[in-house]
């Protein structure tokens, strides 16, 4: 009898040094997880290999999450360039030139430009040390989203904490909202500063959340992916 497909609400972070680590994992994780995140700190372990093995042979679907930000022309061509993997989602910092860019890179693909709004590891005063100008962090995020939204992004990146409120955003409506800095009760924060419970992400409006090491580094990284799908709202 068939397993039912994965939920795929849940994206599992490969938050590991290199690609051959980040196989075992997925495979650890079989059928429990359908989707996956490949940042920058495995890039240069073989990361993009690794996401066109589990795209192509595994039936995953992938998010690679780099953030871009460059001049237009570097964005564009490097977009265009990843959107031949047949990827799902690729993250780009959510100044409006970069989205626009990131937009065109990807037209005639199905690949998903993700704008990120303020990292969910920065507060107030880490937009202060930027020297990012005076304002609530939800206000700007929500003021970022917007002005990402006009210029094409088919979603954003925001902390739980944002969710609601881009959710009620008129720009936001058919976009995604996808939110790292997700812990399960009781979980370590990390270095995360804005964060919320996955079922409390999901119920204020957030398509996807994104956890790492509260299942990679479990004793049962399945058991652990599965225990955080449960206590997700039934769609």
């Amino acid at each position: 009898m068939p397993h039912p497909a994965p939920d795929d609400r849940l994206i599992v972070a490969l938050d590991v040094p290199d690609a051959v680590r980040g196989l075992a994992l997925s495979a650890q994780l079989g059928d429990a997880v359908g989707f996956y995140k490949i940042g920058l700190g495995m890039l240069t372990g073989g990361g993009l290999a690794l996401a066109r093995e589990l795209k192509d042979e595994h039936g995953k679907r992938i998010f690679l999450d780099l953030k871009l930000f460059d001049i237009g022309a570097t964005v564009e061509a490097a977009v265009r360039g990843l959107a031949r993997f047949d990827l799902d989602f690729l993250t780009v910092h959510g100044d409006p030139q970069v989205v626009a860019a990131a937009r065109a890179g990807a037209e005639g693909s199905g690949l998903r430009i993700l704008a990120v709004t303020v990292l969910t590891s920065w507060d107030r005063s880490d937009l202060d040390a930027a020297l990012i100008r005076p304002g609530t962090v939800p206000g700007i995020v929500l003021e970022r989203a917007a002005r990402a939204f006009a210029a094409g992004a088919h979603g954003v990146i925001a902390s739980p904490q944002e969710a609601a409120a881009l959710r009620a955003l008129p720009e936001a409506a058919g976009k995604l909202i996808v939110t790292p800095g997700v812990r399960p009760a009781g979980a370590a924060m990390g270095d995360q500063k804005r964060t919320r419970t996955p079922a409390d992400a999901i119920a204020a409006g957030a398509d996807h959340i994104v956890v790492g090491r509260p299942v990679h580094a479990a004793a049962d990284p399945a058991a652990a992916a599965r225990a955080i799908l449960a206590t997700l709202p039934v769609r």
